[in-house]
């Protein structure tokens, strides 16, 4: 029974949401409607659950000493931090009573902008040298393939910098297909939207088996390990 119930909820659910996206009209529709702002409950729910799950996990490391301890504190502190100014709404201009929580010349967006904001263009700043460093690593020529996205790469590179462009300017117009500039362009957009497509294809008949799936009840891994 503990198993049957989540299951018979899970392909109910499912079943009317797939009807309800084919055939919108009553009932299907306010169904749809229904189970959206059940689904907002859910993850509702599921936000009080990983805060606490969070202040759990770093609060234990910060109490027992444990390695990279610091950065846990920062953690637990920044949350905390946050949600108070949030459900406060501290230097709101209409107080606790205004609806929106990020209003001009909030705490809140004052967080925003000044702290969380900085420390996510730091952290993306960092990643391009880890970038550059796989770049350099994934793009020697040891076999064709290697080859192949070298020198692909390295005409995408040239095709978005002057240098390419004065690299091939002195082609005939009749040769301009031959130009980096408008080589990299049609990388992009032919052969780059090809690769797209398929990825994005492919990603479509995995959600689509997975969810029916879930659905009939073969994949149960939403109710435990066990």
């Amino acid at each position: 029974m503990r198993q049957t119930i989540p299951l018979l909820i899970t392909g109910i659910v499912g079943a009317v949401l797939v009807v309800a996206y084919f055939i919108p009209h009553p009932p299907f529709d306010s169904l749809r409607e229904e189970f959206a702002i059940f689904f907002d409950i859910i993850a509702a729910i599921a936000f009080i659950l990983g805060g606490g799950n969070l202040i759990k996990m770093h609060g234990n490391r910060v109490s027992r000493r444990k390695e990279g301890w610091v950065y846990s504190l920062v953690t637990v502190v920044g949350f905390l931090a946050m949600l108070a100014v949030g459900l406060t709404k501290l230097g709101n201009p209409g107080g606790i009573k205004d609806s929106s929580v990020t209003a001009a010349g909030s705490y809140f967006d004052w967080l925003y902008q000044y702290v969380f904001r900085p420390c996510g263009a730091t952290m993306f700043a960092m990643l391009a040298f880890y970038v550059a460093s796989a770049s350099f690593r994934a793009f020697r020529a040891k076999n064709a393939e290697a080859t192949l996205l070298l020198v692909v790469a390295f005409i995408i590179l040239l095709g978005r910098t002057f240098v390419g462009t004065l690299a091939t300017a002195w082609l005939p117009a009749e040769l301009h297909f031959l130009t980096v500039p408008y080589l990299a362009e049609k990388i992009m957009t032919v052969l780059n939207f090809a690769g797209n497509r398929a990825i994005m294809i492919g990603i479509a008949l995995g959600i689509i088996s997975t969810s029916l799936k879930v659905i009939i009840g073969i994949d149960r891994s939403y109710l435990g390990g066990d």
